[in-house]
């Protein structure tokens, strides 16, 4: 009985432990958002229009995190990882 209180109980709880704070760009240029999933540091992102979206992906900084993205998709005007979302400062050396 004991076991399956505490298999209930996991089942209950993965869904919360499942789900980490999404990632997110929006892009200057939507075209030149990929057509196809792209994987950056363990993030797997999909873009659809200017705005993609991440799950997963390395622990590292925002602001890093966003230099990569950049340096793959071109210039963003929003930007969030994990969680942490950037200033508008941020984003202007994100972009640089």
């Amino acid at each position: 009985m004991r076991v399956l209180l505490i298999a209930a109980a996991m089942l209950v709880a993965a869904p919360a432990i499942a789900q980490a704070p999404a990632s997110s760009a929006v892009l200057a240029d939507a075209a030149k958002a990929p057509a196809a999933r792209t994987i950056i540091d363990g993030a797997t992102w999909r873009c659809e229009g200017a705005t993609c979206t991440a799950t997963g992906g390395a622990n590292q900084p925002a602001t890093r995190a966003c230099r990569r993205v950049v340096a793959r998709f071109g210039p963003v005007t929003a930007f969030s990882y994990k969680g942490v979302e950037l200033t508008t400062e941020q984003i202007a050396a994100c972009n640089a």
